[in-house]
């Protein structure tokens, strides 16, 4: 019964990874398709003979080199700023001691759960007061503001786990509370920051909804994600290079994510570490 256990534990998540794994591969199957492929295959995710020209037409078709760069644009510049601020606030929250802290916290976590559907007409107003609206630039505040909480916490449980000792040593030998974070703490949350910048990067890189609310104006900023109802017409859909935008918009944020999967591990180890 022992040996039987580990077993059918294995075969378990081995089908719920195929299970989990199968939309992507069918999708990437499909988009070397042709359309008659497409619908006569059906679940099959093999092509019979693969078609890599599809991904030249959807990414000329659909004006993906340019959705790419203002996607780019967007994850990198979002990506920044959240780890500055992010970092900065949980290293302040984690190591200083100040009237109402508590109550601070506990406003700041309540903003998590406010739905982006009853915000985004005070945001969008912003936006428009400051003068930012139909460019790269409201996305990127906007991307950024929304990720600051998850990562202030993230950052603050990893500054609580290490240890005093290093910075009382540094401020033996004169170094400020500044001096602290830029020179030893910051360095020392390696993984903390790749665990924060994945989460970012695939949170703008993916993101929807706010791209479309601020740039409806100018379709020339919209991202990878908005530019993928090109291929969905009025009264049909080009299925195949849907599915080929699709693989193009999700391959660089894999790619990335399997590049920093150990720091990501490490980092959130590191988190909920006390």
């Amino acid at each position: 019964m022992t040996r039987r256990a580990p077993l059918m534990t294995h075969v378990f998540l081995l089908v719920g990874g195929v299970a989990w794994l199968y939309p992507f591969l069918w999708t990437l199957g499909s988009s070397l398709k042709s359309t008659d492929e497409f619908f006569g295959r059906g679940l099959d995710p093999l092509p019979g003979t693969p078609l890599w020209s599809n991904y030249a037409q959807a990414w000329q078709g659909a004006s993906f080199g340019q959705y790419f760069l203002n996607t780019l644009t967007i994850t990198v510049v979002t990506v920044l700023i959240t780890l500055l601020v992010t970092a900065m606030a949980g290293y302040t929250l984690a190591r200083t001691e100040f009237p109402g802290k508590g109550l601070v916290l506990v406003a700041v976590a309540a903003t998590v759960f406010l739905p982006h559907g009853y915000t985004i007409i005070p945001i969008f107003d912003i936006m428009d007061a400051l003068g930012l609206l139909n460019s790269l630039w409201s996305i990127i505040i906007v991307q950024s503001a929304g990720g600051i909480v998850f990562g202030t916490f993230l950052f603050m449980g990893y500054f609580r786990a290490i240890d005093r000792a290093l910075e009382d040593a540094a401020r033996v030998d004169g170094a400020n509370f500044h001096q602290v974070f830029w020179r030893i703490m910051l360095p020392l949350s390696g993984p903390m920051l790749a665990t924060v910048g994945l989460f970012t990067a695939i949170s703008a890189w993916n993101s929807f909804f706010i791209p479309l609310v601020f740039t409806l104006a100018r379709p020339e900023l919209r991202s990878l994600g908005v530019g993928m109802y090109a291929f969905i017409g009025e009264n049909s859909t080009d299925w195949t290079l849907l599915c080929a935008g699709s693989v193009i918009t999700l391959a660089p944020i894999i790619a990335i994510f399997l590049v920093l999967q150990r720091f990501f591990v490490n980092g959130l180890a590191g988190a909920v570490k006390q």
